[in-house]
């Protein structure tokens, strides 16, 4: 089944072939996804079906009049029978009642059919797979029938209760199946929200059941929920970006197939308007993730775990840009970076800041001053002991930091330099002994550990902050107790939550993790007005 969508802005008409039985429609709120998904229900009349468990569960005055939908189904089913109560308020309840009216029909067919042949077979209704498949949904719990009623019972208790007594998720997955089985043939189901009220450990394997059940049916779902969205393999998505209520037009696109940015990215960033921050780190317990979004608020900011993947997402986000309208930075650890790998990814939109990791930010000097003001410590006798122990921890460690940087730095190297062709294994080899003596890797070390013992003899912090790589450094440096608050949790949380209050010293943390970017005021004004330009951009084109 193709499927036009609804009119853009220069009065075209995307198409949806045959081979997507599902589509996605995402978007951010007060984009236009309701009215887009209205406009092709009215658009598909005749084949459309609709399923919303939030009308469905609670009474509402409101029927829906679509041909084919529940409510006309029950209202014409009463009309023609009265098998079938007539007073039901919701739409769950009506479903109910549909489905048993089928089960009543089928066991009179039955008995008829067995008067005249006794080897005739009862056949199976739509209210079996419906509990098959919750039954499914939910091992342990057990559906029974008796007296036209439905009764439920668990493994572990040997009482039965009145599905009415069930949740609201037990009651949705009772809906989502019984409606989809309800469906007119070859359908387009309309499902808004798929994943309320169920956990999200059941979501994706219900609509694959339900999907399973109905192979002639194309689903269209209306979600936020990006692990959803994700889920489906045979899925088109629609982005919609705005809609213009005067001209009855819509801004969208259809996500391309072969993107280099897994679903997950795309849909968690169009679900934004604001442009994007792509960052090291989890999106839970990284410090990243609770500093980077209070650094630049007017980005979204996705953690994406290793440096290369940051890196990865940043140039094929950007190189996607006559897509999505939105500009993108990505922000890595410095770690051992020499200038020229920083220079090189700065001109990639990628940011590295001039200390050698996240730990490193919370241990810059106006950090470290505003956190002991704010507790009412003496800044500068605090950041005097901090930079002491600093200074002392680095330099038991040089030898020990100079091998690292080396490592890289020879690592590096080496994978810049073994690129060549080579006609056999002695040419391969002779380059490599050449590389070894070219590189120098002992040179290089005693290079790194005379710049390393100048910057603790001449009290260089800032500089040590560039080339310490240590995660312990907020700890070993007692920067904590100093300050008056306990352990590093406590000071980091400390530096987190005077970003929210946003006042004073939130400013002036904010400054100088700014600059540690190499970025000044003039720079970050910048980068505000391209992310102001970008997003609107992005709401007007």
């Amino acid at each position: 089944m193709n499927i036009f969508l609804p009119p853009k802005k220069d009065k075209t008409r995307e198409e949806i072939t045959t081979g997507n039985r599902q589509i996605t429609i995402i978007g951010a709120n007060g984009a236009g996804k309701t009215r887009f998904t209205e406009w092709l229900i009215n658009d598909l009349q005749g084949r459309a079906f609709r399923m919303s468990i939030i009308s469905a569960l609670y009474e509402s005055r409101e029927t829906d009049n679509l041909p084919g939908s529940i409510d006309m189904l029950y209202k014409e089913a009463s009309e023609r029978t009265n098998l079938l109560r007539n007073d039901n308020i919701s739409q769950v309840e009506r479903l109910m009642s549909l489905l048993f009216q089928e089960e009543m029909l089928n066991l009179i067919s039955y008995k008829v059919a067995h008067a005249e042949n006794p080897n005739a077979k009862l056949s199976s209704t739509k209210l079996d797979k419906m509990i098959e498949v919750w039954q499914e949904v939910f091992p342990g719990s057990k559906v029974l029938i008796e007296g036209g009623k439905m009764l439920i019972s668990r493994d572990c208790d040997t009482t039965c209760y009145s599905s009415v007594k069930l949740s609201a998720g037990e009651r949705a997955v009772m809906y989502y199946v019984g409606a989809a089985l309800m469906a007119m043939e070859n359908a387009v189901i309309f499902i808004d929200n798929p994943g309320i009220f169920l956990h999200q450990s059941i979501t994706k394997s219900l609509w694959d059941r339900i999907e399973q059940l109905r192979p002639d049916c194309t689903f269209i779902y209306t979600t936020h929920d990006i692990d959803f969205a994700s889920s489906r393999t045979d899925n088109a998505v629609v982005w919609v970006r705005e809609y213009d209520a005067t001209e009855g037009t819509w801004d969208y696109d259809i996500l391309p197939d072969h993107s280099e940015l897994s679903d997950d990215i795309y849909l968690t960033l169009i679900g934004s308007r604001k442009p994007v921050l792509f960052i090291e780190g989890d999106g839970v317990h990284s410090i990243d993730s609770k500093l980077y979004p209070l650094i630049f608020p007017q980005y979204t900011v996705k953690p994406l775990g290793s440096c290369n993947k940051v890196i990865e997402a940043t140039r094929a986000f950007n190189d996607l840009t006559a897509f999505h309208h939105m500009d993108s930075y990505g922000i890595v650890d410095r770690d051992r970076r020499d200038e020229g790998e920083v220079k090189y990814l700065r001109t990639k939109k990628v940011l590295v800041p001039n200390v050698a990791e996240i730990e490193n930010i919370l241990m810059l000097e106006d950090v470290i001053r505003t956190v002991a003001s704010r507790h009412h410590k003496d800044e500068n006798k605090v950041f005097a002991k901090v930079k002491a122990t600093i200074l002392d921890l680095f330099k038991q460690e040089v030898r020990q930091q100079a091998l690292m940087h080396t490592r890289h730095r020879v690592k590096r190297t080496l994978e810049y330099r073994i690129d060549g062709r080579f006609t056999n294994i002695n040419s391969l080899e002779d380059h490599i002994n050449d590389l070894v003596k070219e590189i120098n890797p002992r040179g290089m070390y005693e290079a790194f550990c005379r710049e390393f013992h100048g910057y603790v003899a001449t009290g260089d912090y800032h500089n040590v902050l560039r080339v310490f790589n240590r995660k312990s450094m907020i700890p070993l440096s007692n920067v904590s107790n100093l300050c008056g608050i306990g352990n590093k949790d406590a000071y980091i949380r400390t530096i987190i939550n005077i970003l929210k209050q946003n006042g004073k010293d939130a400013k002036r943390i904010r400054k100088a993790v700014i600059k540690c970017f190499g970025l000044d005021d003039n720079n970050l004004n910048a980068l505000k007005l391209e992310a102001q330009q970008s997003t609107k951009k992005d709401s007007k084109e």
